[in-house]
């Protein structure tokens, strides 16, 4: 393969971890390319599932004698630990590799340590490179390690008046196929899928990852989680199905708070020993509402749909803001037209004070 710069193995790097979205929790997405002494490609990986092999071990597999005197480029820190792998640090001192450059280092106290152990046998460490880009691939991951709960998202889908019903409670559909079909895809990149009561007993939905063109099933589920403080989800509801897992998260099993529902700290903390690292918030209004106000939301997907309704339910409920002062600041990410409908992404602005 062609030599490339070490800008150019990071970006590439990026891309491979990408691959891993939505399969490898409760680790990190993580993308490696293997340059040998002359600057040439050898070797590419990236961490495809938890329990297998490390992107590093995937890259020196393919490289082979190739790595001796060469250089690992990879988006995270190497791990310095063994659990069900061995640690990529001790892997790549013994593959003779005389260079790493990293993108972010590891935030994971368990799993840390790995620039100590290639600085102390010789082994060149760069850190930095592309490192923004490179924790943006990761944010979950990143999020929920830095503090113990999975990186909360929510997703909503409204009129372009804001409203996600009509006055007679019908909401199929707002919006497009595109846009639905889009909404499938993103929930193939998360760990669990949330929502309250309230969504289950109006809609019955299924919650699952699936093709809309055939029905068929994603390979990997979501858990699927139903915020339920009072234990009404029917049995026959179609989250109780075979499909998917689920738990219906009931008061009396995580907690409450003063107000006599589900503790959402408690019920995020739990989630998190789990394994979950995402939560994919749906629904509905009040959930999304109470989430809000708690400050637990990192980021906001919404589908706005080119129409009106003027009256109905609107996409969220009281979110804690009893004047202008207390308005929840988003900055937009990303504005992209599925179809008929605007996607936007935001993330709350941290408050002053």
């Amino acid at each position: 393969m062609a030599s490339v710069s070490i800008d150019e193995a990071m970006r590439r790097a990026i891309e491979l971890a990408g691959r891993g979205l939505g399969s490898t929790s409760p680790n990190p997405v993580v993308g490696c390319v293997l340059l040998d002494a002359a600057g040439d490609v050898v070797g590419e990986g990236f961490h495809a599932y938890a329990g297998g092999p490390h992107a590093e071990i995937v890259a020196l597999a393919q490289a082979g004698e190739r790595a001796r005197g060469g250089t690992a480029v990879v988006t995270l820190e190497p791990c310095n630990h063994t659990g069900r792998t061995g640690p990529c640090a001790q892997a790549l001192v013994q593959a003779g590799v005389a260079r790493v450059v990293i993108a972010v280092s590891d935030p994971n106290p368990v799993a840390a340590g790995g620039m100590e152990t290639l600085r102390a046998a010789g082994v060149e460490v760069r850190t930095g490179v592309r490192e923004a880009e490179a924790a943006t691939g990761n944010i979950a991951w990143l999020t929920a390690v830095r503090r113990d709960r999975p990186y909360v998202i929510w997703k909503y889908a409204a009129t372009l008046d804001g409203r996600s019903a009509a006055a007679d409670g019908t909401s199929m559909w707002i919006t497009s196929e595109a846009a639905r079909i889009d909404v499938h895809a993103l929930r193939g990149t998360v760990d669990a899928i949330m929502v309250g009561v309230g969504t289950v007993l109006a809609d019955d939905p299924r919650l699952t990852a699936r093709n809309l063109r055939d029905g068929s099933l994603a390979i990997r589920q979501p858990l699927r989680v139903v915020v339920d403080s009072a234990g009404r989800t029917p049995a026959d509801a179609r989250v109780r199905d075979g499909a998917a897992r689920t738990w219906i998260a009931t008061g009396a099993e995580v907690g409450t708070g003063p107000d006599g529902r589900v503790d959402l700290t408690r019920l995020l903390a739990l989630l998190y020993q789990r394994g979950v690292r995402s939560v994919l918030l749906e629904g509905g209004p009040a959930l999304a509402g109470a989430f809000l106000a708690a400050g637990l939301v990192d980021k906001v997907v919404g589908y706005v749909a080119p129409k009106l309704l003027g009256a109905g339910a609107p996409a969220l409920a009281d979110a804690g803001v009893r004047t202008i002062t207390e308005i929840i600041d988003l900055t937009f990410t990303e504005l992209t037209q599925v179809g008929p409908d605007l996607r936007f992404t935001a993330v709350p602005r941290q408050r002053e004070g």
